[in-house]
């Protein structure tokens, strides 16, 4: 059995990158974004989210997030698919943020559960529902439990999943039993999306569909090798990779993210390392860990000859 036979076919799956916002001397560097996008592509993702939380969209005004989610739409040019972060912990932002995106063209809309007000479970249902009711656009759940001190349990995402707009979600909590347990719940088709680098090859093991990373912004080539190597069943080939990437997966945070990914990605040529208060740049402990964490995983630094995956 290969991952496409275990459920209905979902409309979201593989290896898609949660993009980072470069920026240049303080405003959004949209040159080097084109940059990310090319080089994402090179590397055979199978989709890119903009504006998400590793794309600092806290940080952008309202302005900076709608020409970012417009330039990566116009530069995919439909050759991968574009998921446009549209979380908010206001529920009319939400919307305004989902109408914007579908008016430029993306794909779907990545939607995190709403942060720091603490909703309800059916406040949590509410406020998808909405979004379900007002935006006619395909649309991810979040749930990230770290960054938001809501827990969307499963029960509410099976309540969720039988909405017509509401297709898949991204689960970053790394706790691989809820994904078994979510599959058992919820019929037809829906996209399970891991949204932890680490737990990946657990998480596509137990009936996942692909993975929201954010070490793809560094190592796309890589990241996608090892899910190729699951749905083609060679688990011993992807397990090989899991052992080059752990490291990379790990370092990746710690320090406040993404600045190690954009530091990583300054010594690969992409972009600078700069981040918009209140994250700082990446501690200078942090920085030889990345660079080794860069080398186990055969990303060669800038200016060293490629390593094909």
């Amino acid at each position: 059995m290969t991952m496409t036979d275990r459920a209905a076919q979902p409309l979201f799956r593989g290896v898609i990158t949660a993009l980072v916002t470069p920026f240049k001397g303080g405003e959004v560097d949209y040159a080097a974004l084109e940059k990310l996008v090319e080089f994402q592509i090179a590397g055979g993702v199978h989709g890119i989210v903009p504006v998400g939380t590793t794309g600092e969209t806290s940080t952008l005004t309202m302005e900076e997030h709608r020409a970012v989610v417009k330039l990566c739409v116009e530069k995919v040019a439909g050759r991968i698919k574009v998921i446009a972060g549209a979380g908010s912990n206001n529920t009319a932002e939400t919307l305004e943020l989902a109408h914007h995106a579908k008016e430029v063209g993306a794909d779907a809309v990545l939607v995190v559960a709403p942060y720091y007000n603490k909703p309800s479970q059916e406040g949590l249902y509410q406020h998808f529902k909405a979004l379900n009711d007002n935006v006619q656009i395909p649309a991810l759940l979040y749930n990230v439990p770290g960054r938001t001190v809501v827990d969307m349990s499963n029960e509410t995402v099976a309540r969720l999943a039988k909405l017509p707009n509401i297709v898949g979600i991204k689960d970053a909590t790394g706790d691989l039993e809820r994904i078994s347990q979510m599959r058992l719940m919820i019929e037809g088709s829906f996209s399970y999306i891991s949204g932890d680098d680490p737990t990946l090859l657990g998480y596509l093991a137990h009936g996942g569909h692909g993975v929201i990373s954010v070490t793809s912004n560094v190592a796309p080539a890589q990241v996608v090798a090892m899910y190729e190597a699951v749905a083609q069943n060679a688990y011993e080939t992807a397990l090989q990779w899991q052992d080059k990437l752990i490291t990379l997966h790990k370092v990746l945070f710690a320090d406040s993210s993404p600045s190690p990914t954009k530091y990583a990605m300054s010594r690969l040529g992409l972009c600078t390392d700069e981040v918009r208060l209140p994250i700082v740049a990446c501690s200078q402990a942090v920085r030889p860990l990345v660079d080794q964490a860069l080398t186990l995983a055969g990303v060669p630094l800038a200016g060293q000859e490629r390593v094909t995956a």
